[in-house]
């Protein structure tokens, strides 16, 4: 049996006692209540969005586990241009999903999802890995910066990039961690021979984006829930506990670097999981 079988089986045990625990089966709830609106038993849609510098192949794993256990997911592409627009196009996707949604981002994505649950009453949980949660007014990199810890500003490089209609072809900005520093920043724990491939491939982040400003949060009308990477290299651990404290969020912490998700997928769906049964 492989590794993530065995995630898989545990994820299922997972799912099945938080159900006996709540009491909340679908024999003991009145059939209006227990079926999402996508159909009887269905379990909601769970929406993945990646941060900066990474892509949505980096919930792969998450969404195996997710998809054994019954949960639909999507994980659409996170434009990364600015804070505004990306949580606009995320809200878009939200428009087409007609049931339950439980909303997930990871870094940047935080940001994002604070952003585009608001105005969706489906939106069910939020849940933050290893990710911004902003309140009005603040940014990404204002919020890396906010206590000790972050390696993020000395490791990016810029690079620039002409905007629609620009004349002068150096109109925006993009960021992309160092390829000689990705993993110590961005993954340490895990393979060189992975990271290697990640810093390769990844997808750069506005740097108009990261420091443009959050709207009104969502977190403040949605239940959060929030996992916390105690050996974050780009988010330092101090401001995410600051961050989740301040939304009410429920809390899990794990050794882990910055792509928890990707080096802890079955603790990245356990949280997942948790907000599900919570709130179903």
């Amino acid at each position: 049996m492989t590794p993530l079988h065995r995630l898989g089986r545990l994820l299922g045990a997972l799912v099945t006692s938080c159900v006996l625990v709540l009491g909340l089966t679908a024999a003991a709830a009145p059939a209006a209540a227990a079926a999402p609106a996508t159909g009887a038993g269905a379990k909601p849609t769970v929406v993945l969005v990646h941060g900066a510098f990474a892509d949505a192949s980096g919930f792969n794993d998450t969404i195996a586990l997710l998809q054994k256990a019954g949960f639909p997911v999507i994980a659409p592409a996170n434009p990364l241009r600015d804070a505004a627009g990306d949580a606009a196009y995320i809200s878009s996707v939200i428009d087409t999903i007609p049931g339950p949604v439980i909303l997930a981002g990871h870094s940047y994505g935080g940001i994002v999802i604070t952003n585009a649950a608001r105005g969706h009453a489906n939106v069910k949980a939020l849940v933050y890995l290893g990710a911004f949660a902003p309140d009005e007014g603040e940014s990404a990199l204002v919020l890396a910066d906010k206590f000790p810890g972050s390696e993020l500003g000395s490791a990016l490089i810029q690079r620039p990039y002409p905007l629609p209609g620009s004349t002068s072809g150096t109109d925006g900005i993009d960021g992309y961690i160092d390829a000689a520093k990705f993993r110590a920043v961005f993954a340490a724990d895990l393979p060189e021979s992975q990271t290697r491939l990640m810093a390769a491939t990844q997808r750069p982040g506005s740097v108009g984006g990261l420091a443009g400003p959050s709207g009104v949060p969502a977190w403040k009308t949605i239940p959060s829930w929030y996992l916390i990477p105690t050996q974050d290299k780009v988010i330092p651990p101090a401001v995410q506990r600051f961050m989740a404290k301040r939304a009410g969020s429920k809390i899990t912490e794990i050794r882990s670097s910055h792509v928890v998700m990707i080096s802890h997928p079955a603790a990245a769906t356990a949280v997942i999981v948790a907000a599900y049964a919570a709130t179903r």
